[in-house]
């Protein structure tokens, strides 16, 4: 019978769930398991239940505090990040708010009202007002920069201080992307910022675009694919692994380590 952890190396993160249960029963005081447990459930997008596991390991190993607390406020900026891309609600945005930022969420309310074409409108119009972001990705020059999905475009959305953010890349003096380790890698991307204004903060990207938890496919899941779906004429929005999207090329959020930003003049 496979392990979890073959079960999840061939792309199959439900079944691994099931065979990773029973070794949790079988050994329900493993901190190790229980972590393992709290990352898949998060790979599925089933939050109650990852945080119901985050709260087991730090009863059983005070050593994963640290992580603990960390994670549960990521979980928690879940409810909102679905809310806010449902046009239900609006994102903190990091500095001084924007009217392209603005025209932005409003294009969510659209989407979710089934007025793609004003969405649509909308986006173009902050598309067309945005600053444009010079710099460096692992090093390649590249003229502007923007996340590939055209509900986001020159935003990243992060969670940072424990909050649901959006923060405009020409806010950005530097970007660093921590090298994938763990299973939590695939939904939560460890980050260093650094702020145009000279500010630093430690943020969590997630990995994938909002809608990825629901898809049935594992690959999505876990980052290791990116489908595209239209969103209007030359616009759309992804599932799976998050796209970087330059003058010069496109990455896979997991394969950037380091993003240099020359703010506007």
């Amino acid at each position: 019978m496979a392990t979890a952890q073959e079960l999840v190396a061939a792309g199959d993160p439900q079944a691994a769930l099931q065979a990773l249960q029973q070794q949790v029963r079988d050994k329900p005081g493993d901190a190790k398991l229980r972590v393992f447990l709290f990352q898949l459930l998060a790979v599925l997008g089933q939050w109650e239940r990852a945080m119901a596991q985050l709260d087991v390991c730090g009863q059983l190993d005070a050593g994963t505090l640290a992580m603990v607390n960390t994670y549960r406020e990521a979980i928690k900026c879940e409810a909102v990040r679905g809310a806010v891309f449902a046009g239900k609600t609006t994102p903190v945005v990091f500095g001084k708010p924007s009217e392209w930022i603005a025209l932005l969420i409003q294009a969510l309310a659209h989407d979710a009202q089934g007025q793609p074409e004003q969405a649509q409108q909308l986006r173009t119009q902050a598309f067309e007002a945005a600053p444009t972001t010079a710099g460096t990705i692992n090093g390649e020059a590249f003229d502007w920069i923007a996340d590939a999905d055209s509900r986001l475009g020159p935003v990243l959305e992060v969670v940072l201080n424990g909050r649901y953010t959006w923060v405009p890349f020409d806010a950005l003096a530097a970007l660093n992307v921590d090298e994938p380790e763990d299973l939590r890698d695939m939904v939560w991307a460890p980050a260093h910022l650094t702020f145009a204004n000279g500010g630093e903060s430690v943020a969590l990207i997630p990995t994938c675009y909002p809608g990825t938890r629901e898809q049935p496919d594992g690959k999505f899941k876990l980052a290791r694919a990116t489908e595209w779906l239209p969103a209007g004429t030359d616009q759309y929005a992804g599932l799976g692994q998050r796209i970087i999207s330059t003058s010069s090329a496109e990455l896979g959020l997991l394969e950037v380590r380091e993003i240099k930003l020359t703010p506007a003049t």
